[in-house]
């Protein structure tokens, strides 16, 4: 006599194995009433109580025998049905369709003329140094000989950090100089690149955050003639093999004697005359000889050692490299502006 109970494992035994799964939808309902958490399965379970002691044993071996058939169907056709998707979709690849294109980006052209000129005064013996941008008073002024009633510690100049009198963001990267020249004994060959804040109106000719490189040379016999020849090197390389250039008198508190830069940059066409002033002859950096009082401040003896500096603003050399007009449009990031520099290296 045959066991209802039994009967209907049988028969849902039989339809688990002979269930017709052709998409991956009906394998989803397949899941949903056998594995679900809410299928047909369980409610025999339940059938349990029904069930003579003698065949509780062959009942449970019927139950599990259910829930492994049902996984082993599931796992299966999930497998072939993936994989026939996966060849579908292969299959409807055209190999020969050219790729979609994509947007390639540039570096920034502070970033493409900063490298520049690394690259030009690495080749002659100078380390990259880098420091932290929010500084102390002695690394940024006073190391630097700059005295405590200069304009330049006027707060009007310069970002204090709030309830701070010591702390600031850097003015310039001459801190750098500092820091260097007080962890480590002459010979120095060293410039300086990164970002300086000054609290200034932003126009199209100033920011109140831009971008230096400042370079200091100290060892023994160092003289202004090695820092011409420095520079006339740097100029040529930066701006052409003819390039001419002029030191004028100047004043930094960090060098003595000081002097401007100027190259000539011509007198070709209007905007040349617009850029020169009329002159044909355009400041790019100043320079100068270490001030002894520096190297007494980072404890260098000036009787021994001698030491040239100099440095220039990236932006200004960016604008007149890529013939950029207005400051603002390297800080605004936007992407309209710096597509024009795609195909720049």
């Amino acid at each position: 006599m045959s066991n209802p109970i039994f009967d209907k494992t049988d028969q849902m035994l039989a339809a688990i194995k002979s269930a017709s799964i052709t998409s991956l939808e009906e394998l989803e309902t397949f899941r949903i009433k056998y594995l679900g958490s809410k299928n047909i399965i369980k409610p025999l379970f339940a059938e349990m109580r029904n069930v003579a002691n003698e065949d509780k044993k062959e009942f449970g071996q019927r139950m599990n025998a259910l829930k492994v058939a049902a996984e082993e169907v599931f796992h299966t056709n999930k497998s072939t049905l993936s994989q026939a998707a996966s060849k579908a979709s292969y299959d409807q690849l055209d190999l020969t369709a050219p790729p979609a294109s994509q947007n390639i980006g540039s570096r920034h052209p502070v970033s493409l003329v900063m490298n520049r000129i690394i690259n030009i005064f690495e080749k002659i013996g100078f380390a990259v140094e880098e420091e932290r941008e929010i500084e102390d008073d002695w690394h940024n002024f006073t190391a630097m000989n700059t005295p405590e009633d200069h304009p330049a510690r006027d707060m009007q100049d310069t970002f204090y950090l709030k309830n701070s009198v010591t702390n600031l963001l850097r003015t310039h990267t001459s801190s750098v100089q500092a820091r260097v020249m007080t962890s480590t004994k002459p010979p120095i060959r060293i410039i300086a690149p990164g970002r300086v804040y000054r609290n200034e109106t932003i126009s199209a000719r100033s920011h109140c955050q831009f971008h230096q490189v400042e370079g200091l040379y100290v060892d023994k016999n160092v003289s202004f003639a090695d820092m011409k020849q420095t520079l006339l090197y740097f100029a040529r390389e930066m701006y052409g093999p003819d390039t001419k250039i002029r030191l004028r008198p100047s004043y930094f508190p960090f060098t003595e004697p000081s002097a401007e830069m100027d190259v000539y940059w011509g007198l070709e066409s209007e905007a040349d005359y617009r850029i020169t002033k009329g002159t044909g002859w355009l400041e790019i950096l100043g320079c100068g000889m270490v001030d002894p009082n520096v190297l007494k401040n980072c404890n260098i003896d000036p009787e021994e050692y001698t030491g040239f500096a100099f440095g220039m603003g990236i932006e200004r050399q960016a604008m007149l490299q890529y013939k950029i007009e207005d400051i603002r449009l390297l800080f605004e990031n936007d992407v309209r502006f710096l597509k024009q520099f795609n195909s720049a290296y």
